[in-house]
């Protein structure tokens, strides 16, 4: 086994640690905020490592550089339509959970402040 190979194996393993963790985030966090959060940014780093471990794994130049495209598009896409969604649903009063007392965005946002359902 050639060094490329081992560092493709580990960027993937890597890759498939972070998912293990986004799923863990998603089933222990309490509400939606803070799941969409864990799969933002762990699911992210999971699909950058495994396409960076694919491109090295493939090694063919031109093929290797549309899956580190694919990659930075994950990078670049995933955090804003996360951000997009849970604004939405903030905005929409969606699973607003009961133990935040103070909601310093009602007022940016034109949400009020007092009505936590």
């Amino acid at each position: 086994m050639t060094i490329r190979i081992i560092a493709a194996y580990f960027f993937m393993a890597s890759s498939a640690a972070f998912a293990v963790v986004t799923v863990l985030g998603l089933l222990r966090f309490p509400d939606v905020y803070t799941r969409m959060h864990a799969a933002a940014v762990v699911l992210t780093m999971s699909a950058v490592l495994m396409s960076i471990g694919t491109a090295i794994y493939v090694w063919k130049f031109f093929l290797s550089i549309k899956i580190i495209m694919i990659g930075f598009f994950f990078l670049f896409s995933n955090p804003m339509a996360t951000h997009a969604i849970a604004r939405a649903s903030y905005k929409r009063k969606i699973v607003l959970p009961k133990e935040y007392e103070i909601d310093a965005y009602s007022e940016y946002l034109g949400r009020d402040s007092d009505d936590h359902s």
